[in-house]
């Protein structure tokens, strides 16, 4: 099975840590960021692995090499010339991912242990365009969902602004949840991503996409029903209590 794993962010907020290395060389316990979502993905029987590249992407080069893939079958996908934003890396990685079945993203700098296994066939279940783990959990920016979560838009509770055009929020009958930096994707989606990338440019971000397309295309929000540990690990604060965690 074959995923993405988006190792190509600046990591501007955990700087000085990421003055001389990429954000997902950052160590958590000792591990780098990179390396415990590499063996998990693995561990869950992801073993074609695409990673993408930009600032210090030459360190991620040869920490791979140093490690022997860790007997992967590993692909970079190199963005050092242009960072694209998670929807133009996803269509940049198109000739490693496309195919015939879904492909699993995960950010680098997102820990957490829930079953990635579960997901995946939650996914082929659903007959979605993509699926996208979600959590109640306090932000400010929410993924809207009607009772079976499907995706409907989105709302941002400090200005009150919604998307897409014309979307109508009632909080009596649609959920809100915080997305979890981790999708179920399937290729049906590189067409849409061309066209995205026809309009944009070859820089956007995937979670406007969905936004736009989810009246037209499925896309589903995903709850584990265990509890589970999650971390975003690019904030300095989440950092320090992911080691205190993990060790």
């Amino acid at each position: 099975m074959k995923a993405l794993i988006f190792a190509a962010g600046l990591g501007t907020r955990l700087r000085p840590l990421t003055n001389d290395r990429p954000k997902a060389l950052v160590e958590v316990g000792g591990v780098t960021m990179l390396e415990r979502v590499i063996r998990r993905v693995a561990d869950a029987g992801f073993t074609d692995i695409t990673i993408n590249i930009h600032h210090f992407g030459e360190r991620i080069i040869d920490f791979l090499r140093d490690n022997h893939n860790f007997g992967l079958d590993i692909h970079i996908s190199d963005e050092r010339d242009l960072l694209l934003e998670t929807g133009g890396g996803i269509l940049k990685a198109r000739r490693w991912l496309d195919g015939n079945e879904p492909f699993l993203v995960h950010n680098a700098d997102i820990l957490t242990d829930f079953d990635l296994q579960s997901f995946y066939q939650s996914h082929l279940k659903s007959g979605a365009l993509a699926s996208v783990l979600v959590k109640q959990r306090v932000t400010q920016r929410y993924f809207v969902f009607d009772k079976t979560m499907r995706l409907q838009g989105w709302i941002n509770k400090k200005t009150g602004e919604t998307r897409p055009n014309g979307f109508d929020y009632n909080p009596k009958v649609m959920k809100e949840r915080a997305f979890g930096g981790v999708h179920v994707i399937s290729p049906d989606i590189f067409p849409l991503l061309e066209q995205e990338a026809a309009t944009t440019g070859p820089m956007f971000s995937v979670t406007p996409f969905y936004i736009n397309v989810c009246r037209t295309h499925h896309v589903q929000g995903f709850e584990p029903t265990d509890p589970y540990q999650w971390f975003d690990v690019g904030k300095p604060e989440a950092l320090a209590q992911a080691e205190a965690c993990l060790g």
